[in-house]
């Protein structure tokens, strides 16, 4: 019997979120009355980008690098936030406030190219400027899941070229992913490892990858993942800390034979991986480098509050 299905975004239920308010184009909204157009790009199309983020006792960790990223992807795609930093930072502390939202808060940033004139593709149809819309929920990451470990399925699903769609951008077409993960789920597994156009380990359906060899960290190259923050994070502070750490090509032999494996991610930070392909990773208890590495970020996080 598959026991039941672990996830990196796990978290208990708050009916708190049944009654939040959500920003939607410069007004705070009832939840169950925030809609936008059957026209809208990122409904239509899945035209539009997008942020998590996490606030931690009234801080919203590593804020401006998550901005970088958007305004990064915003330049990409040629979709005009119509807010600079300040006045889409300043929206986001005003949702939270009308929400009343202290910590343990996870927030959803985004923004689409807005409504269209007609149902096609061409961007030149959407002539009301963008949508920008940002989900505060009350959202703590279920810790049992250290315990319980992740379970990973290998997918024919890759991780394409930067010439199809580059991974680094979070776009909201996700659909590669979703088709990904379905595919793991019914294989029996929790998230799917997807490989690089060449075959290499890569990251899965919705986290980066790291393995454990002989106490040194690897993870890809970075060419073909997510451009994922608390990926760069877990990297400085293993270099900070004396722990080798690889950003290279490796294949699914290496995986195999790794000590350790665990995935990151902005809600659930680092969760460890016990299963790849129906075999048992690091005797399926999280890890010494794991351990090290999660209670130094969690000092980050700490730091980062100031």
């Amino acid at each position: 019997m598959i026991d039941a299905h672990v996830s990196t975004h796990d978290a208990a239920t708050d009916t708190r979120n049944d009654h939040i308010l959500i920003y939607l184009d410069g007004k705070m909204v009832p939840r169950d009355q925030a809609v936008v157009s059957v026209y809208d790009s990122g409904f239509m199309l899945g035209d539009g980008i997008w942020e998590g983020l996490r606030l931690y006792d009234g801080h919203i960790s590593f804020f401006d690098d998550h901005l970088d990223r958007l305004f990064e992807a915003s330049a990409y795609t040629e979709i005009d936030i119509g807010m600079d930093r300040a006045a889409l930072k300043q929206a986001v502390w005003d949702t939270l406030r009308a929400n009343e939202m202290t910590t343990d808060v996870h927030i959803r940033l985004m923004v689409t190219r807005g409504r269209k004139t007609k149902p096609f593709q061409h961007p030149h149809l959407s002539m009301f400027g963008s949508t920008v819309v940002i989900i505060a929920e009350h959202s703590k990451p279920d810790d049992s899941v250290i315990t319980r470990g992740i379970r990973l399925h290998t997918v024919p699903h890759h991780r394409g070229l930067p010439l199809t769609q580059d991974a680094k951008l979070n776009s909201h077409s996700k659909l590669n992913c979703i088709i990904a993960l379905n595919h793991a789920i019914r294989a029996g597994a929790d998230e799917a490892l997807m490989l690089d156009p060449f075959g290499f380990v890569n990251t899965t359906n919705a986290c980066n990858f790291f393995i454990v060899k002989k106490g040194a960290v690897w993870t890809s190259t970075g060419d073909y993942c997510m451009n994922g923050i608390t990926r760069q994070k877990v990297i400085d502070l293993c270099r900070a800390s004396d722990i080798p750490v690889f950003e290279r090509n490796y294949s699914l032999v290496d995986t195999y034979s790794a000590d350790e494996a665990f995935l990151t991610g902005t809600f659930g930070a680092q969760t460890p991986v016990f299963e790849i392909d129906g075999r048992d990773i690091g005797g399926r208890v999280a890890g010494p480098v794991f351990t090290q590495l999660r209670a130094a970020y969690k000092r980050l996080i700490d730091a980062d509050r100031g």
